[in-house]
């Protein structure tokens, strides 16, 4: 027997997996092998694939006066995975509660006792001091911050309050950096929670923000050496039949100068696939994973990114998310909500939406993991967070060139339709990976990608890593690239390290079979994780999925006599 040959177990084990699966269906795609002939995003930053933080909710993921090593550990992997820690955007409904004191030291927030502020809930109800700065960085070594400040309130010391927490947030990130301000969060809603009456409109908001960012860089960004253009407007939750879209903002003059200096570095707008109270339809998992469905809501948001893009001025999406405003359990907390967020960050990325942070409260549902004690549960890691795994993996396996492409994959069959995605993933300008999505709710299916990577990549090995849990309704035991992450240390750990391997054939293509409710990456020459990631500050971290001569590996050899031996079982049992 050839050592390479594997067992008898091995494969009747394999027979086990692969009998229940019903004949699989197929699309046929061809890829470029170079990035000069494909359609693809700008370079992605390793930061790209990022969370927003409710403020109020800030101690519960950081800890108070004792660290939340859980969630430390949590970003430290990502940054591990990608060569920087994602994107962290501080802001939400409270940021337009909070004022800053300097004399309140402790780690948390209180209510303020002399609170004059409007709204439904008062645009000064709540005050921070340092201790709130000293939180933030706790986050990883060079954490992007993108930070909320108050425009909500408007006492008659509304300005200098404003200016005292954007020279707080400067003076006080040290272990972060500070990488943009946003000025007051969905104003597009402020006739509707009290925070303004009477003419308040994109014309009115333009003015106020220019008059709030004049103020804050002369008297804050300018004195500290940073730059004028350092903040993202508009922050809206939408602007579908409102006078704050981009086009109207940019003629309202939001792109305009005062005093020579230009403030507007991004764009930046929200948006949630479903939101309670909100969405008209049934929000069903069934839905969620219907991809379909995203492309119709998000196509408005679509419009909004090519008109942001044509003015010159790169677009952000810093808040999003499965189901609005905390989520909802069986849907957003499934491992069919981690298919979702895999695609959607892709999806985003062809789009060139240069970064995407999925919003996270302590109690919501849709956050990546539960930081704290809720619903009678204990904090763990929900599969949300096995996408933003994946994503990081892809983004650190070019070190700073990758690019994504979405291929196209026509018209499939009405069983599989909305459940079929695939992207190209580009490296130092040659494809270096496509990602396969099967997002059919069960497990008893399979889908066939017949992928052709080109004649020059003929006879190469391709190694597959796969997003998978045993349901799409599972909450646990997800697994990415056969790593796991402990539910009370958020510790990476590898519980599979056998190797799936297929080898392209003489003209460069392969067949890979997705089971339905799974995803993968199909990687030529390597497997994922297992090469050095360059970090921000040019140091390399060892791949997390080292390449291991010992473990078992499934080649297309051993595939092809799994098969064969699962057709005979079905002859002798029809």
């Amino acid at each position: 027997m050839l050592p390479s040959s594997p067992s008898w177990a091995t494969i009747m084990h394999s027979l086990a997996l692969l009998a229940p699966l019903t004949a699989a269906q197929s699309i046929s795609l061809s890829i470029q092998p170079k990035r000069a002939g494909a359609a693809v995003s700008d370079n992605l930053s390793p930061s790209f694939a990022g969370f927003g933080i409710e403020p109020s909710n800030l101690f519960s993921f950081t800890g108070n006066d004792n660290p939340n090593n859980f969630t430390i550990q949590l970003l430290q992997n990502l940054a591990d995975y990608s060569g920087a820690p994602p994107h962290i955007r501080l802001g939400g409904n409270t940021q337009d509660y909070m004022l800053y004191n300097e004399s309140y030291t402790k780690f948390g927030w209180e209510k303020n006792p002399s609170s004059i502020g409007k709204g439904a809930i008062a645009s000064d109800s709540m005050i921070i001091g340092p201790g709130f700065f000293k939180a933030i960085d706790r986050f990883p070594e060079g954490t992007w911050v993108t930070y909320g400040l108050n425009l909500a309130y408007d006492g008659s010391d509304a300005g200098d309050l404003r200016v005292k927490m954007a020279q707080a947030a400067v003076d006080n990130l040290k272990n972060t950096q500070l990488y943009s301000f946003e000025i007051g969060n969905e104003p597009d809603l402020w006739l509707q929670n009290g925070f303004r009456t009477g003419a308040w409109d994109g014309k009115a908001y333009t003015a106020a923000f220019l008059d709030a960012a004049d103020d804050i860089y002369k008297q804050v960004l300018k004195p500290a050496g940073l730059p004028a253009m350092f903040f993202e407007p508009p922050a809206t939750a939408s602007t579908i039949g409102n006078t704050f879209e981009i086009t109207q903002l940019t003629n309202n003059g939001l792109l305009g100068e005062r005093d020579g200096n230009y403030y507007v570095g991004w764009w930046n707008q929200h948006d949630y696939f479903q939101f309670i109270g909100v969405t008209t339809e049934p929000i069903t998992l069934d839905n969620l994973m219907n991809l379909d469905s995203t492309n119709v809501q998000f196509q408005y948001w679509e419009k909004q990114i090519k008109i942001a893009l044509s003015t010159g001025v790169p677009y952000v999406l810093r808040e999003m998310s499965s189901v609005g405003p905390i989520g909802m359990h069986m849907v957003s907390d499934t491992f069919g909500a981690a298919l979702w967020t895999l695609n959607f960050f892709l999806y985003t990325a062809t789009l060139n939406v240069t970064s995407v942070q999925m919003h996270m409260t302590d109690n919501s549902n849709a956050s990546a993991w539960q930081p704290t004690d809720h619903y009678g549960e204990p904090a763990h890691v929900r599969p949300q967070y096995y996408a933003h795994a994946a994503v990081h993996q892809i983004i650190g396996n070019g070190n700073g060139t990758t690019q994504i492409g979405a291929l196209d994959i026509g018209k499939v069959s009405s069983d599989y339709t909305g459940r079929i995605r695939a992207y190209s993933a580009y490296a130092n300008g040659n494809i270096q990976s496509a990602v396969l999505i099967n997002s059919k709710p069960g497990t008893s299916g399979s889908y066939t990608f017949n992928l052709n990577f080109g004649a020059e990549n003929a006879n190469k090995k391709i190694y597959l890593s796969y997003l998978t849990a045993d349901s799409h309704t599972a909450l646990s035991g997800t697994t990415w690239n056969g790593i796991s992450f402990d539910d009370k240390t958020g510790k990476a750990s590898i519980v599979d390290d056998s190797l799936s391997v297929q080898t392209l054939d003489g003209s460069g293509q392969v067949g890979i079979q997705v089971r339905d409710s799974q995803a993968l990456v199909a990687n030529l020459d390597w497997q994922l994780g297992s090469n050095e990631v360059i970090k921000q500050d040019g140091s390399a971290t060892a791949g997390s999925r080292r390449k291991n001569s010992s473990a078992s590996t499934t080649s297309t050899s051993t595939m092809a006599m799994l098969i064969g031996a699962v057709s005979m079982i079905f002859i002798c049992f029809a």
